[in-house]
């Protein structure tokens, strides 16, 4: 059973999402917060799979809330997914460096919203594919560094492990498509990249692929 905390600060949408999921089987959703403060409280009581997390709310803000999650031990199974009604880039990258496992937009399709929680529960990082896409176009139009490290300092096979998780493929994908075991693409995409490849690289590698959003 997938265990989901939902955090955010509209009644309504909590409402809407927790009607979604209790249609599941395999979820269940075990406690509801208004505001990042309390969301982190019903995290360490009731340490979820998941937690939904908003960004912008009272007291505490969904960012803050990922961070501290993230820096607890005691919480390393918790899995943050934030969902919010912004696509904005600096939400993206702060989500993401506060230690959030993905990051999805409210307008999400249900079956999507239902797939993202379990692949979010599997210990997988995942972003929206429209996300992704903006991150990359980002990166690829921005100028070379001018410090020195980036792609040169990877093997030829992080390089294609890159290149994979630029198009989406999840884990288990990029080892079928490397002939690698799933655990040697995860440590690849779990290893700490040079300062000039953009963070989310590695995390959008376990974002579903195209076709099943």
């Amino acid at each position: 059973m997938i265990r989901v905390l939902l955090v955010d600060d509209q009644p309504l949408i909590r409402s809407g999402f927790r009607a979604l999921l209790d249609l599941e089987d395999d979820i269940e959703v075990v406690a509801e917060a208004a505001d990042g403060r309390e969301g982190l409280a019903l995290v360490a009581e009731h340490l979820p799979d998941v937690a939904l997390m908003d960004i912008q709310m009272p007291l505490m803000d969904g960012i803050e809330a990922t961070r501290r999650i993230a820096a607890d031990p005691a919480l390393a199974g918790v899995h943050v997914v934030v969902l919010t009604n912004y696509g904005m880039d600096e939400y993206v990258f702060d989500a993401l460096r506060a230690g959030a496992a993905g990051f999805l937009v409210k307008d999400i399709l249900p079956e999507d919203f239902l797939h993202a929680v379990r692949v979010a529960a599997r210990g997988d990082a995942l972003l929206a594919p429209a996300i992704t896409r903006k991150l990359i176009d980002r990166y690829v139009t921005q100028p070379p560094p001018a410090r020195p490290g980036g792609l040169e300092e990877l093997t030829g096979r992080e390089r294609e492990v890159v290149a994979l998780a630029a198009q989406g493929l999840s884990n288990d994908e990029i080892a079928d498509r490397l002939v690698i075991s799933p655990a040697t693409a995860k440590t690849h995409v779990n290893r700490p990249w040079p300062s000039s490849v953009p963070a989310t690289a590695p995390n959008s590698s376990s974002s579903p692929t195209s076709p099943a959003w």
